[in-house]
């Protein structure tokens, strides 16, 4: 199982970014897709999660501005983050994990067991 995420980068408050994540070595269709960050400090927070199902999930600070979305036929997911805001500065990882994600445990990095390496996002204000 590899994850690799990309598309951070430095972006003006307001501005807006799409984050992917390549995924290989298992048909990530079938299974769960999570974005987390973490920014200089602070716990590792979840972002988004899309479900095999369709269904998603997004953290509280995050609705409505960001949108998780995925390519079964690239087998790459994406976080289209728009109206940044500096305190979504943080390093952003894409996660999945093979059993049960819920809208209970989605949030808890901890319930994921595949982690991508990480791609920083600046917002500047």
């Amino acid at each position: 199982v590899q994850l690799q995420a990309s598309g951070g980068g430095l972006v003006q408050a307001g501005g807006s970014l799409r984050l992917s994540c390549r995924t290989s070595g298992f048909n990530s269709r079938h299974f769960p897709m999570g974005w987390f960050r973490q920014a200089p400090g602070k716990e590792r927070e979840g972002v988004s999660c899309l479900r095999s199902n369709g269904i998603t999930y997004y953290a509280d600070s995050v609705k409505g501005r960001f949108t998780i979305s995925r390519d079964n036929a690239m087998n790459m997911v994406y976080l289209q983050m728009n109206s940044l805001k500096p305190e979504d500065t943080a390093v952003y990882y894409c996660a999945t994990d093979f059993e049960s994600i819920d809208g209970n445990n989605w949030h808890v990095a901890t319930r994921w067991d595949y982690w991508g390496q990480g791609t920083l996002v600046t917002v500047s204000s």
